[in-house]
């Protein structure tokens, strides 16, 4: 339910993103702090750390999608100055910092993949479940759609991005029936070619889906951006300060675990090594040793949320 005007410090957000209570609970967010959502989107986590960071608290907004960001800004506008929207990536977060006048913050999230609304967005070429063109952009200043990766890359690169992105293991033959269809323009082209080289199937999941999800993240070079921005939101947070990462599948989550750990221990050297050389010390603490899950009801009510894996760490 939207907002009216004055409706501020209403307890409800206009729109409940995933693991909406466990963000709040992890970040605690309070007046007059500062805080980062780094993929704004419609604003859902956004309106309840503001909600919850009243009177003072302040929050910066970032993302890619214009049409996120015109949802995002009307949504937030009750909170006034106190929230700042950008158009721009997650990876320019220092910069960002800096063009406002912040020194630190005391929490980021990160919301990581593409959102149920691009999802449900036909012409954004997200899903294979409905028509549309094969784009998978999330925004149209990427150069690169979907459909140039299809239709232009030889079949060995375009097998490993299958394998390398989506764990696709029957990449090779996929990739090279989409060789043979070539030229394709739909979703539902590109998903019945890989539906027909994958052959039958059981379970809930369709063949195209890690075939989308691969092209998707090549397109948008997601799994590089995270990388880019766990350095930059532990550089970004003041002393106690928090990042909260949620998650939706193993590549994302291990590149978050494995930098956590790193980053929360005081030496990295090999097993073997016998006396510390590499002068590491930690930066965070984890805060989740292991991935928080969205509860049951959650679950059942929105099916986007049982992937969810939500990890935090807080700077020392």
């Amino acid at each position: 339910m939207a907002a009216t005007e004055g409706q501020g410090n209403s307890s409800r957000p206009p729109h409940q993103s995933v693991l909406y209570q466990e963000i709040l609970y992890y970040l605690r967010p309070h007046s007059p702090e500062r805080y980062i959502d780094g993929t704004l989107g419609a604003g859902g986590h956004a309106w309840g750390i503001l909600n919850a960071s009243e009177p003072a608290g302040k929050l910066l907004g970032l993302d890619l999608d214009p049409q996120a960001l015109a949802i995002a800004s009307q949504r937030l506008s009750v909170f006034n100055d106190r929230v700042s929207i950008v158009q721009a990536s997650y990876t320019t977060l220092l910069q960002q910092m800096q063009v406002a006048g912040w020194e630190s913050v005391a929490g980021i999230v990160l919301d990581l993949g593409v959102s149920s609304m691009q999802i449900d967005t036909p012409d954004r070429g997200f899903s294979f479940q409905t028509e549309g063109p094969l784009d998978m952009r999330f925004s149209p200043d990427i150069r690169t759609s979907a459909s140039d990766l299809v239709n232009t890359l030889p079949e060995s690169e375009l097998a490993d991005i299958l394998f390398k992105y989506g764990e696709e293991r029957q990449s090779r033959r996929i990739a090279r029936a989409i060789i043979h269809a070539r030229p394709l323009h739909t979703t539902s082209e590109l998903a019945e070619v890989v539906r027909r080289a994958a052959g039958r199937y059981s379970g809930h999941i369709h063949p195209a889906t890690r075939t989308f999800q691969a092209l998707r993240i090549a397109v948008n070079g997601e799994l590089q951006s995270l990388e880019t921005v766990l350095p930059q939101a532990v550089q970004a947070l003041a002393p106690g300060g928090r990042v909260a990462v949620i998650s939706f599948h193993s590549l994302e989550d291990r590149i978050v675990k494995h930098f956590f750990r790193r980053e929360s221990r005081d030496c990295i050297c090999p097993p073997d090594q016998p006396v510390c050389i590499c002068g590491h010390t930690a930066s965070v603490v984890e805060i989740t040793r292991h991935p928080v899950e969205a509860q049951e009801q959650e679950k059942r009510e929105n099916p986007r949320a049982r992937s969810a894996r939500l990890r935090v760490a807080e700077k020392k």
